[in-house]
């Protein structure tokens, strides 16, 4: 398979105080093109600085980011958030939807900082949500939705750009088991069925169940990269 993200000897590190706090150390990775990967760690063990920089939300202190043939560590910040809008969505915890719009609203807005018509625009949020399956609740506020429906609407946005990277900060922690493996399921069929690579930070065993590979972090350190075991999950409705 194609390597779509290479990390080479990645170093984080944050100034507090007169203290100088190591985040990451010496880290490489290699994710292939089309990968659905977990990453899991302990509290502090850099999962979430691992994230950031993989997404461009963030720049390693020393080390190479390359994804999909682009040095992002040596854009400007002005590139890396052009970079960011048309190449990577993000699915959160608590959904981050704004809660005085339409799910419809709520997905085009990654589309207002592109060229597309309001025709344009419609059409893939239109697309996006029938994707989610909620090609029906459109009209609804956030407020209106359950929890599991509201994070179908996060991913609905975060796909309608078609990215071509989707990260994933803890997308069930916030849901309760049968909703989580839903969501689940849809990351799944995001990644096998429109071939998305996707990076997924989780606390949850059975959650990293659903990738292809499991990353596991401790201290800033890789400590191992095993293949995901199957699921026997019963399928979602998608």
């Amino acid at each position: 398979m194609t390597t779509f993200l290479s990390l080479v000897g990645i170093n984080k590190s944050y100034r507090r105080g007169s203290q100088l706090v190591e985040v990451l150390r010496n880290l490489s990775l290699m994710i292939s093109e089309g990968e659905f990967v977990a990453l899991m760690g302990p509290s502090g063990s850099g999962k979430t600085t691992l994230l950031n920089i993989i997404a461009g939300l963030d720049q390693p202190t020393d080390g190479e980011v390359l994804v999909a043939g682009e040095r992002v560590d040596q854009l400007s910040a002005g590139g890396l958030s052009r970079w960011r809008a048309s190449h990577v969505g993000f699915v959160f915890q608590f959904y981050n939807l704004m809660p005085m719009l339409s799910a419809e609203r709520n997905v085009e807005l990654p589309l207002l900082l592109t060229n597309l018509t309001r025709a344009q625009r419609k059409r893939s949020v239109a697309a996006a949500l029938e994707l989610v399956g909620l090609a029906d609740r459109g009209r609804h506020r956030p407020a209106e939705l359950s929890g599991g429906q509201q994070q179908r609407v996060a991913i609905a946005r975060a796909i309608v750009s078609d990215p071509i990277l989707l990260v994933c900060d803890e997308p069930t922690g916030d849901l309760d088991r049968e909703t989580a493996d839903e969501i689940l399921e849809l990351l799944r069929h995001l990644n096998g069925e429109q071939k998305k690579t996707i990076v997924m930070v989780t606390h949850d065993p059975k959650a990293a169940g659903f990738a292809k590979r499991l990353l596991n972090l401790d201290k800033g350190a890789l400590l191992s990269a095993t293949q995901s075991p199957p699921l026997e999950v019963e399928p979602a409705t998608i």
